[in-house]
Parts: structure tokens; C-alpha cells; sequence
């Protein structure tokens, strides 16, 4: 079971908290394609696209086929993507060998079995292929501003898998090699923009600390806006295992 289910209003809270347009997300872009290396035929799978950002952005990008797989009935509903199938980490839709690489996007917490996913992705993918996740792990928050502004969400990402445990579940599934980079991302204009926009029920570390953890980081928040220019750039790591 997922750490968190969405219902129809949390899908659209998420798409409209969550997805950023593809111009904030260059570095992205770069740091894919080093490890990508897309042709006209490369076939990517996202797994747990959500709202499907992310497979908008790679097919605007590299002009490749992606194949969507999410687990929430209302996810599905509002993504625009095609083809979008319903499945999950540890059942994928896909036959063996038949993509050449899986982007996972913040949805590692989500995945109840780790060893099974690991799994399941090393048989859909062609020999070779890369697993891309983009993720925050425990202990590499420090400049994600979202656990700046709340802290209490920093114990919720410590429940997240670490990277030594994603490593071992996907080494032991026949992916031995794996590195890691922190990338920026642009997640808003400014700190009032991103005060405005922030919705708790598009972040699960927000949805799982108290109400008042909650009210007392936004104030801090909306306190810090007006003294403080420039935008809100925040840095996830890309973990690559093949």
C-alpha cells in the first residue's frame, strides 16, 4: 500500500503544487540525457507518473515514446499522457525486455517492496538499460526548502528509503553499477510564489506531520517571503543504477 492515497481533489492539488513547466527544469533535462543517450526509438517507462509531468516533459524534450504506469485510479484520470496504464512497481503491465529505460520520480516511498520492484524493473528493461530516480533521501535534504520551512518533515523523510538501501535492493536484482548527483531545479519564481502555490496535500512529508507542525511552517514561510529574493531553487538527487 502506498504511504499515501489521492483522491480526485489531491490529483488536481498535486498537478497544480507540484508540476513545473518544463523551462524550470533544464538541468533536469541535461543530467537525463547524459545518462539516457535518447534516439527516435528509445522507449522510456515512468513508473508512478502521477499526473504526468514527467512524461509530457520527456516526449517534449526527446521526442521518444513513454509508457505511464500509476497505481492511483485518480491520478490516471487527470493525466493528460498516453499511454498511461494502471499497475504498479511490483506488477508492471510491460513485457520482459521491453523498454530501454524507467525514470522513477519521488514515489520511492510509496513502493512497499523495494526488493520486488528492483525486481520487476529488471524485467521489463532491455539489458543495459538504465533506472533513473529522482529522489530525496534521508539524511540529503539540506537544500530541499521544503524541510527548511518545516522541519517535522525531515522525521518523515527518515522513514524514506536511504540510498544504501536502494543500492542493495538493486544490486541484488542485477543492477550493480550506480551513481549519484544532486541536480537544481528551479521550484519557484520566488519564496511568496512558492508560499502561495504550496498545497499540503500534493507533499506527503506535509500531509504526515500535525496540523500545528503544518500551520507553524507556513507562517515561518509567509513571514520569510517578502525579505527574500530571488527564486527557490531546490536540489534532489538522481540516483542511476544499470
Amino acid at each position: 500500500m502506498a504511504l499515501v492515497s489521492y483522491d480526485d481533489a489531491e490529483a488536481a492539488a498535486f498537478a497544480a503544487a507540484r508540476e513545473l513547466p518544463p523551462a524550470s527544469l533544464d538541468r533536469w533535462r541535461h543530467a537525463v540525457q547524459q545518462h539516457l543517450r535518447p534516439r527516435a526509438t528509445t522507449s522510456l517507462l515512468d513508473l508512478g507518473c502521477g499526473t504526468g509531468a514527467w512524461a509530457r516533459a520527456f516526449t517534449g524534450w526527446f521526442g521518444i515514446q513513454v509508457v505511464g504506469v500509476e497505481p492511483a485510479s485518480a491520478m490516471r484520470a487527470y493525466a493528460e499522457h498516453r499511454p498511461l496504464l494502471a499497475g504498479d512497481a511490483g506488477a508492471l503491465p510491460l513485457r520482459d525486455s521491453s523498454v530501454d529505460a524507467a525514470w522513477l520520480s519521488t514515489m520511492l516511498h510509496h513502493v512497499p517492496d523495494l526488493d520486488a520492484a528492483a525486481h520487476e524493473l529488471r524485467r521489463v528493461l532491455r539489458p543495459g538499460a538504465p533506472v533513473l530516480i529522482r529522489s530525496p533521501f534521508p539524511g540529503r535534504h539540506q537544500r530541499i526548502g521544503l524541510f527548511h520551512w518545516f522541519p517535522e518533515a525531515i522525521r518523515v523523510l527518515e522513514t524514506y528509503p536511504d540510498l544504501a538501501r536502494v543500492r542493495a535492493a538493486f544490486a541484488a536484482a542485477g543492477f550493480p553499477v550506480s551513481s549519484v548527483e544532486a541536480v537544481a531545479q528551479t521550484t519557484a519564481a520566488s519564496l511568496a510564489d512558492f508560499a502561495q502555490r504550496l498545497d499540503r496535500r500534493a507533499h506527503t512529508p506535509l500531509r504526515l506531520i500535525s496540523d500545528d507542525a503544518y500551520e507553524a511552517g507556513m507562517a515561518r514561510l509567509r513571514a520569510a517571503a517578502p525579505h527574500t529574493p530571488g527564486p527557490v531553487v531546490d536540489h534532489l538527487d538522481l540516483l542511476v543504477l544499470r
